[in-house]
């Protein structure tokens, strides 16, 4: 077992931030590593937390099962293990299929992704590769199945993981047993390990 480069703090060190984390109980069933090596600043741990509350609320049709898939696919093309694990643990608790799911990997081509979806995920992917590969074609595609405001919530999704797949890397925080389980259970057959962060 490697050491993060910072360790986390206790769930209580901060007041403020204990009561905000209390969102994460229903979206992981756990307060993240991630969030408590935050609190060692507590004002970039509030912010973090206000960030992940806006970009993840439901507004109709970017479900909240397909934020945590937009999510999963954003953190698959960083490579960061940790965060691939919590947004297919949070896809399965917000409601995403379970064929979905199982086949998040040929998204492109299985029938259980619609049109739009396949738009919303090529976007993530693009989105989340460096340099940047959202082109033209891209983005007309997705502007075919989404309006506005729906791909700004998209790209809040692909955004704030972006931060999440930097810091986790970094950090080398460590897996929840929740999301070592759900990582060795659901993913581990598609090149998923917990890596640094076991």
């Amino acid at each position: 077992m490697s050491l993060p480069l910072v360790a986390p703090l206790p769930p209580d060190a901060n007041p403020e931030v204990a009561q905000l984390a209390t969102f994460f109980n229903e979206t992981l069933g756990f307060c993240p590593n991630s969030v408590l090596t935050m609190q060692h600043r507590p004002a970039i741990a509030t912010a973090f937390i206000e960030l992940n509350k806006a970009v993840m609320a439901n507004h109709g049709r970017v479900s909240s099962a397909l934020k945590r898939l937009i999510g999963y696919v954003s953190s698959l093309a960083a490579g960061c293990q940790y965060c691939q694990a919590h947004t297919m643990l949070a896809a399965g608790r917000y409601g995403a299929e379970q064929e979905q799911m199982d086949h998040i990997w040929e998204y492109a081509t299985h029938a259980a992704f619609a049109p739009a979806e396949r738009a919303a995920l090529d976007f993530a992917v693009a989105a989340s590769a460096v340099p940047n590969a959202v082109n033209e074609a891209i983005a007309h595609n997705l502007r075919q199945h989404w309006n506005e405001g729906e791909i700004v919530e998209m790209l809040g999704v692909i955004s704030l993981f972006g931060y999440l797949n930097r810091w986790n890397d970094s950090m080398g925080t460590h897996l929840e047993p929740g999301a070592v389980a759900l990582g060795g259970q659901q993913l581990a057959g598609h090149g998923w390990t917990p890596g640094k962060h076991a």
